[in-house]
């Protein structure tokens, strides 16, 4: 078995790099298809991504609807009705014979 040892450090030698190569390959390919942000993850982000619309909407709508509440309060030229109903609200101004009918 002249060379034995010799030839099997020379076959390890020989395969050892293109060994490596295919297992970082394999690694970056398996976490771009299964990884945190992978081909497979796609799905969930696009319902996250519905979700964050719907909810955004919803912040918008609010957002619109207190706008418009605060351009009824401008100094300048308040709402008469909005100013009465605050003020009745916040310092509790009804009066015995009054009748509230909450519109929330």
């Amino acid at each position: 078995m002249a060379g034995g040892p010799n030839r099997i450090f020379a076959l390890i030698r020989r395969v050892a790099m293109p060994a490596l190569a295919v297992i970082i390959v394999g690694t970056f390919a398996g976490h771009a298809i299964a990884g945190e942000n992978g081909i497979l993850a796609w799905g969930s982000y696009h319902h996250a991504l519905q979700q964050r619309q719907a909810e955004l909407a919803q912040i918008e709508k609010q957002r619109a609807e207190l706008k418009h509440r605060s351009d009824l309060l401008n100094p300048n030229q308040a709402d008469p009705d909005m100013a009465d109903e605050l003020v009745r609200k916040n310092l509790g101004l009804v009066r015995p014979d009054e009748v509230i009918v909450p519109l929330n």
